[in-house]
């Protein structure tokens, strides 16, 4: 369920691009406006307004809006005004380009999301960057992360209900067997988390829990200090249960040790127009505190309003 609240009576994408140009002109930057129009526009709309607005003054919003803001606010509404698969795209390539092993970013990307979102992030990548997103994890990641990370990313899964339970048992199994042996890398173990269903996963995980006594991902605790085994339980709660996965990247965002914007900004942007709602949910029964209230007392300014607009906070 989205958090995102847009006014009965929506503005024509030329008025919205009339009040933008009045928030750039002048002294200052009126960011109250900003706010007040692309936090409250749906993606179409928010398409809509970046096109009228090139049309109109001959300038890409997006070029504006890195003129006139900075820092965090900047990146959250930059982020959040690009289209989703161009924003996917966007953070796949920073993601490949400041690699390392406990960046989940390309996982979030490519299991949190449909078959078909999947699919337009890396057509836009192609069309951004000129090449291929597979051939830059490829190029910018190594050994087992990489063979890993490239199938997931190149996947098409079937997007289907259906689940086939002979087969759950049997790759059950064989999960089991691989993690067994600590064979956590093994093309099997990998061929069934990058290529089945997420219909054909949930079954598969939950056979496997009924046969041998525990989650998966407990099993995948083994060491909790290897990397490998931590992008691996984070590609099988994209896949099953994204929204506890994302409410654990919020709770690791904003903790006494100080925020992850970076972290912050990502998990608002890409799923405020998805599941936040759920997310909210979920991070208030783990955290006893609600999600609006944690984003206030660690952010302030701007950037902080922009935030609690896109998470539903009522005075946004």
């Amino acid at each position: 369920m989205s958090t995102l609240t847009v006014p009965a009576q929506v503005p024509s994408a030329a008025e919205d691009c009339e009040q933008l140009r009045k928030a750039f002109s002048g002294w200052g930057t009126n960011e109250e406006l900003i706010i007040s129009i692309l936090a409250h526009r749906n993606a179409a709309q928010r398409k809509s307004i970046r096109q009228t607005y090139a049309e109109t003054y001959k300038e890409d919003l997006l070029k504006v809006l890195d003129k006139e803001l900075t820092n965090d606010f900047e990146r959250v509404v930059k982020l959040w005004t690009l289209d989703p698969a161009e924003r996917d795209a966007f953070l796949a390539n920073e993601a490949t380009k400041k690699w390392t092993s406990s960046n989940q970013v390309l996982v979030e990307i490519a299991c949190a999301r449909s078959p078909q979102e999947l699919l337009l992030a890396r057509q836009a990548y192609h069309a951004r960057f000129k090449k291929s997103l597979e051939e830059d994890v490829a190029h910018h990641t190594t050994g087992d992360f990489r063979k890993l990370l490239v199938p997931l990313v190149s996947s098409y899964r079937y997007d289907g209900d259906e689940a086939n339970m002979t087969l759950a048992k049997t790759e059950a199994k064989i999960l089991h067997e691989n993690i067994l042996k600590k064979a956590y890398s093994h093309e099997d173990l990998i061929r069934i988390l990058a290529t089945r269903s997420k219909a054909q996963i949930n079954a598969t995980l939950n056979r496997y829990k009924n046969e041998f006594g525990q989650d998966i991902n407990k099993d995948l605790k083994a060491d909790p200090k290897d990397e490998f085994l931590a992008i691996l339980r984070a590609t099988v709660k994209c896949l099953t249960c994204p929204e506890k996965y994302f409410g654990k990247v919020l709770r690791l965002a904003i903790n006494k040790r100080g925020t992850d914007e970076d972290g912050l900004t990502r998990v608002v942007v890409t799923r405020a127009e998805v599941d936040m709602q759920v997310i909210k949910e979920v991070f208030y029964k783990r955290n006893t505190v609600p999600l609006d209230h944690a984003i206030a007392k660690d952010t302030r300014g701007d950037y902080e309003k922009m935030l609690l607009a896109l998470t539903g906070h009522r005075d946004a």
